[in-house]
Parts: structure tokens; sequence; C-alpha cells
């Protein structure tokens, strides 16, 4: 008998060759690559049909009539209809006729992130590694290509948050989406009076890069659970898209319902959050505070502030007191602090709204100095 070399197996010359297992670390460069690419196209293409499209329709035609429109709280009434189921449903059909279509753009983008970018490139899309003040700014710049309302920013927010990402760059984010949209900028500069582009752009600029740094400071104990694994080293192309849709399906499980019982209830009390012009007009200071309080909890679509400042106006409110609506109104909403507190520590949701409140007011203080 012939001796057999250590280390060598007889082959069966009838058989062909094992295929050699793919590399480890080949597999996962692919996983990253793949997962990456999906994220983007899905964001792209959801962000091209419900924001970048239409505000590339909008913006010469708000550019030559110089309106946005009724304001979403009075329609042409000088002022909000009293409470009623009416009125809340009235008001929530508008509104959601406004916006669905980022809504639902913002729910794929956040089932996305979560079944498909792995967490590496996530965190290096925000820049984590490099210190809370870069990791920050990056989440500001960001947040100015989706364009979101507050509401339909809250669920990337509460995913980017929960994958890792740290919390004054998932405020940044989140608060940048409706407080530096450049679309909504371009259409109040062709509206109003320069002095509320002014005060927008200067205290969204302190809030979003700013503010959200310091309040990030309040969550420095806080721990939010990293994902058990990383998508880029399991499962098929068939199990990505179970996980994406298991991920879509429980954010709008979670969020959906809670979300359309609040902006009804905000919607019916409107009138209550947002007393008559002409009573608004005689209150002075304390017109400034109610509307900085009013204006932060309550919902508007993308850009409703503007025609809601216009009839304001119109009605006799003054410059100051307007100057507070000009950051809350868009920057939060009740049912947008509700979406992400899974993700975030109460106390920092809590900081978050009464600074967006002081910021209202420094808006008012700035706009009675510029007028």
């Amino acid at each position: 008998m012939k001796d057999i070399a250590v280390g060598t197996e007889p082959q069966d010359k009838g058989l062909p060759a094992a295929e050699p297992m793919p590399d480890t670390a080949q597999r996962y460069r692919r996983g990253m690559l793949v997962g990456t690419l999906a994220t983007a196209g899905i964001a792209i293409a959801v962000l091209s049909w419900a924001k970048w499209y239409p505000y590339a329709l909008k913006i010469p035609v708000v550019a030559g009539s110089h309106s946005l429109g009724n304001s979403i709280l009075s329609g042409k009434a000088s002022a909000p209809p009293p409470p009623s189921w009416n009125t809340a449903l009235e008001y929530s059909l508008g509104y959601l006729g406004s916006i669905w279509q980022a809504l639902v753009a913002g729910l794929l983008v956040a089932a996305a992130v979560e079944a498909f970018l792995p967490a590496r490139r996530l965190l290096a899309l925000f820049q984590a590694r490099r210190g809370p003040a870069a990791s920050t700014v990056c989440g500001g710049l960001l947040s100015m290509t989706s364009m979101m309302c507050t509401c339909c920013a809250a669920p990337v927010a509460l995913n980017v948050r929960r994958r890792g990402v740290p919390v004054s760059s998932a405020l940044a984010y989140w608060l940048g989406n409706p407080v530096l949209n450049p679309a909504a900028l371009a259409f109040m500069a062709f509206v109003l009076p320069w002095q509320f582009v002014a005060v927008r752009v200067g205290t969204g600029v302190v809030l979003v890069f700013g503010v959200t740094l310091l309040v990030g400071r309040l969550a420095k104990e806080t721990r939010v659970a990293e994902p058990e694994e990383d998508v880029a080293e399991t499962g098929t192309a068939a199990g990505a898209v179970g996980r994406f849709t298991k991920a879509l399906a429980r954010l709008a499980v979670r969020l959906l319902p809670e979300y359309a019982v609040v902006v009804m209830l905000l919607g019916g009390f409107r009138g209550w959050l947002f007393p008559e012009a002409g009573a608004l007009a005689s209150w002075g200071v304390a017109a400034a505070v109610l509307l900085a309080v009013g204006g932060t909890l309550f919902v508007i679509p993308t850009a409703a502030e503007i025609p809601i400042i216009g009839a304001l106006m119109a009605a006799g409110v003054g410059m100051g007191p307007l100057g507070a609506l000009v950051l809350t109104l868009p920057a939060l909403s009740l049912p947008s602090m509700l979406m992400v507190r899974r993700a975030f520590p109460g106390r920092v949701i809590v900081a978050i709204g009464f600074a967006v409140m002081g910021m209202g007011l420094v808006g008012a203080l700035a706009m009675t100095a510029l007028t």
C-alpha cells in the first residue's frame, strides 16, 4: 500500500472539487455595501416623491404669487373655531391630506435604517466617533436634505438614536428637518417680511447646532441598547426584506394610533391654544408667552407657520408676539415629542420642549428689535 501524506485527504476523481467557503471579511464588506445602497436608494426615492419634486414645482408658484394659501388654524375665518368633534375631525383630515406623503417617507426611511443600514455605516454617516460637537453639526446638516416636518422626521430620529447615534446628533437631525428646511425658508422669504427669515435662521441655527448639544449632556449617563447584530453580518436578501417589513409594521403600530388621537385633540382645541387675533393684539408680552407655548405644542404641516403668521399679522397682531411663532410652530409638537419618547430620556424631551419655548421668546425679542 502506498503511504498517504500527512495532512492530505484522498480525492474521489469522480466528484467535483468542493467550492471554497466565502471569506468572512469579504461577505461583511458585501453586506455593508448592499445595505448602504439599499438604504440610500429608498431614501432618495421616497424623498424625491414626497419632498424634493413637489418643492421644485411649488417654489416658482409661491415666488410668483407671494402666497401659501389660507391659515390651517382658521381657514378664511378671523379666528380658530371653538372646540368640537367636527372641528377636530376637520383639522385632522386637512392635516393628513398635507402630510401623508412625508409621513410615509419618514416611516420607510426609518425602517430602512433599522433593517438595511449597517451600524458602522450609520455611525460614520453621523460622525459619531468624532465627538459630540462634530456629530451634532453632522446631524443638523443631514436634516437639511430630508426637509420633513417634526412628526414625519420623528420615526427616523427615533431609529437612528436606538441604533447608537449620540443624543445631541439625533436631536439636531430631528429639529433641523423642520427648522432649517431650505424650501420653507424660501417660502418665508417670498411671503413674509425679511425680519421673519432673519429671526428663523438666527434662532434655528442656535437651536439646532447649540441648544441640542447642551441638552444632550442631560443624557450623559443614559445608555440605549445597541442592536443585537449588525445587519451587514447576518441574513439573506429575503431575511433583509423580512426585517424591513417587521420594522415598518412595528413603527406603524406603535406610533400612528397615538399620533392620530393627539392630532385630533390638538385640532379640536386649537381655538383655546390660539385665541382670537383681536385679543392677542392687546395682550403684549402675555401674547408672546402664550404663542410660544401654543406654538411648541401644536402640530402643523411643513411651512404652515407662514400662512398662520400672515393671517395673524393681517388681523393686527404685533410683530413681537408673531416672532414667537417663527421657530416654535415648526420645531416641535406634542405628537412628535410623544413619538420619540422611547429613544430619548424624558428629561431630554422636557428640556428640549422648554428650550424651544425659550428660543421662541428670544425670537419675539429679536423681532421687536428688528421692527
